[in-house]
């Protein structure tokens, strides 16, 4: 298990502070320190990518510390507008105050829910299903070629549109055949991992022994049931640099459930979460993801909005699969004598991928390997914010919130696209047509597919 920390900055400085609620009944919900340092400066507001194209929208800074005092002072119930928030979180990064913007959203979008949001209304239950989209996957995926045709079927959309408001615009997103916990099980699990990896070892005369390189994976909803091939790429990566992977049971990072108010939803989600990860860590694990806004949740919005047992042991033992490569391999050395044959791709940073520091990592990593060209498209957000360009009412502003990130990716010298967010890829395939590829894909082909019989064959069965 990595010694290594994650940084922490609460804004705090020496002064001791007093934690504050952003509502008295939220009980459970206390502020980190910063609730009161907003100067009305509007920073947020010329970040957040919603405001920009929707003049209605009256901003983060609304949205947060001025509605919180109006709570507090006048007794004003939640603005209905918070709910038009994409939970981007770039309100977050570009507070000079470090004011916890994205927390006093998801409260108050969590209130609202409860208290203002009729539980037969139309609107209520199209978020409901959308931010638990792990359980109507785990459905859908028993049967995924006669989901895939009737979910890919005109009058189903129709449908789903009339009734509840999810927009026949997009493509619903296929399921694969086989998941990738499915995969997994197939392969052997974490005794074929421990074999791989003790074999990768070998090879790289690495006198690490069994239990010091060892990673716990969070692949989320997205990996599992749509894309098994970013989670199969994760696992042949890290196995090659000779860490034993684990995959806890798991439920989804509850990211679209504070995105829709859902928060009951997420700190159940939450609580098995934790239990499971906090196992993996006593057992010399640290946690690993393939999702930015996985690593986010589990980093960030878990000990803000959570105080359960062991919340901040996994934040702190939670890291993003390149990042964690980084900090404790020397990545860089290990791709100079890599070589792939892929076209240039236009890469895409996730606003939460930015949010933690990561944006520029992923160009650096892949200049390294030859045959590999990856742009940078630039900071704009893509606009679909996980469930939040799935609503009918919202798709519009998705799409022109996204429309700098489509100009840039089509001016890029590239033939295809590159992210690590589900839903960025969703809305970069949409916008201009280009397949999507996650970083650990090129990765693996760089480093793990040419290594073993079993990992050239996959590869090949994933491209046919």
């Amino acid at each position: 298990m990595s010694d290594a920390q994650q940084p922490t900055d609460d804004g705090s400085g020496s002064e001791e502070f007093e934690p504050v609620q952003v509502f008295p009944e939220a009980e459970e919900m206390d502020l980190r320190p910063g609730a009161d340092d907003c100067y009305k400066c509007s920073t947020c507001d010329t970040n957040c990518p919603v405001a920009e194209v929707d003049d209605e929208f009256p901003g983060p800074k609304f949205q947060g510390p001025e509605q919180w005092r109006l709570k507090r002072q006048e007794d004003h119930d939640i603005d209905e507008s918070v709910m038009k928030c994409s939970n981007c979180m770039r309100c977050d990064n570009a507070c000079p105050s470090e004011v916890p913007l994205s927390q006093m959203h998801n409260t108050a979008r969590g209130e609202y829910v409860e208290e203002n949001m009729s539980k037969f209304s139309r609107e209520y239950w199209r978020n409901r299903l959308l931010s638990n989209y792990g359980t109507m996957a785990r459905i859908g995926s028993k049967v995924p070629r006669l989901t895939n045709f009737m979910m890919g079927l005109t009058v189903t959309q129709v449908i789903n549109e009339k009734l509840l408001g999810i927009t026949s615009e997009r493509e619903f997103p296929s399921f694969a055949t086989e998941t990738f916990r499915e995969w997994w099980e197939t392969r052997g699990g974490h005794e074929a991992s421990r074999e791989n990896a003790r074999d990768a070892r070998e090879r790289r005369d690495d006198s690490s022994d069994d239990e010091s390189k060892r990673v716990a994976y969070f692949h989320g909803c997205y990996s599992n049931y749509n894309t098994p091939e970013v989670g199969k790429a994760m696992v042949r990566v890290f196995e090659h640099f000779g860490y034993e992977v684990l995959v806890p049971d798991q439920r989804c990072s509850g990211t679209p459930m504070y995105a829709n108010g859902m928060l009951d939803d997420a700190e159940r989600a939450a609580e098995t979460n934790v239990a499971e990860l906090a196992s993996a860590i006593e057992d010399g694990a640290d946690v690993i993801a393939s999702c930015t806004s996985c690593s986010m949740s589990l980093r960030q919005e878990y000990p803000e909005l959570f105080d359960f047992e062991d919340t901040e042991t996994v934040a702190t033992h939670t890291w993003e699969a390149l990042e964690y490569l980084r900090i404790h391999e020397d990545l860089e050395a290990e791709l100079e004598t890599a070589s792939v044959d892929m076209s240039n791709f236009a890469y895409h940073a996730p606003c939460h991928a930015r949010n933690q520091g990561l944006d520029g990592q992923t160009v650096e990593v892949l200049s390294s390997i030859d045959g590999v060209e990856a742009e940078d498209v630039g900071d704009s957000c893509s606009g679909i914010s996980g469930t939040y360009g799935w609503k009918e009412e919202n798709y519009e502003t998705s799409m022109k919130i996204g429309g700098e990130m489509f100009e840039h990716m089509e001016g890029a010298d590239a033939e295809s696209g590159m992210t690590e967010c589900p839903t960025c890829a969703m809305q970069m395939e949409h916008g201009t047509g280009y397949e999507i590829k996650h970083p650990l894909e090129v990765l693996s082909a760089a480093l793990a597919d040419s290594e073993t019989p079993e990992a050239t064959k996959a590869s090949g069965e994933e491209a046919v």
